[in-house]
């Protein structure tokens, strides 16, 4: 079942839609929305049980939030977008990818993978799970998830970098974030959809992330037939709030040609 979640939309032209990491919100878009609204229709929705979206009944999958996605274009009149996902919202981009092809006219995949989680990654995120439903408070976010979101340049460099991702975190409601950990748990490897991938694709990292190797990154784009890499310099794993004018002069003119080109 598919629940109706929350977005923010502006902007005019092509159609951009972010999905946001783990365990943010589309709040995380603020520099998107910001520098990528005077030329595409920037549309960043919550996923659900974040940010303003509810976090509904059914188990925990990244298919359903997919689903939500696909619901949200319906809803918003949108034929196709391109989509750009971050982390988790990367996660869900090849998710819409596999289930809902028609609505993906160029695919941004940043600070993500395609592999399914190790054992040790699985039963690390399901213990994650276990403590937010049983504490009902975000110590195990702040304390284990957060280190590793930003690298080292930012932690040195950009306290108010650090302070607002933080910020961020603390905003997350528990059971939503527990949600989350069990789909990411569950999700299945994601290569053979990119294989099958038939729209340009652009891969972003940041030099600096600890979560997303350059490895991974290098095998989606092995993976995927239309690919362009783009390594962030001085970024961790949130390279879009670390590195925001880089981020989106990447995504930026990787829209841009899409704009251009025929459907």
């Amino acid at each position: 079942m598919t629940v109706q979640i929350h977005a923010r939309d502006v902007g005019a032209g092509t159609p951009l839609v972010l999905l946001h990491a783990f365990p943010l919100s589309s709040a995380m878009w603020l520099a998107q929305r910001e520098g990528l609204a005077g030329r595409f229709r920037v549309i960043t929705p919550d996923l659900r049980g974040f940010g303003g979206s509810r976090l509904g009944d059914d188990p925990p999958s990244i298919d359903h939030m997919a689903d939500d996605v696909a619901l949200l274009f319906h809803r918003l009149g949108l034929d196709g977008a391109v989509v750009a996902g971050l982390s988790m919202g990367g996660y869900v981009a090849m998710a819409l990818c596999r289930r809902h092809p028609d609505l993906v006219l160029g695919l941004v995949l940043a600070s993500t993978k395609a592999s399914a989680d190790t054992e040790q990654a699985r039963r690390n995120r399901l213990r994650q799970a276990d403590a937010l439903d049983r504490d009902g408070d975000l110590d195990v976010l702040l304390d284990e998830v957060l280190p590793n979101l930003v690298g080292p340049t930012t932690l040195r460099q950009r306290a108010l970098v650090y302070g607002r991702v933080r910020g961020l975190v603390q905003a997350t409601p528990a059971p939503a974030a527990a949600w989350a950990q069990r789909a990411m748990a569950g999700r299945p490897a994601s290569f053979d959809t990119l294989r099958g991938l038939t729209v340009p694709a652009l891969v972003v990292s940041g030099d600096e992330d600890a979560l997303s190797t350059a490895e991974d990154a290098r095998a989606m784009v092995e993976a995927l037939p239309d690919a362009e890499p783009v390594v962030i310099p001085q970024a961790g794993h949130l390279c879009a709030i670390e590195q925001p004018d880089l981020f989106n002069r990447a995504v930026g003119e990787f829209t841009a040609t899409l704009a251009r080109a025929p459907r």
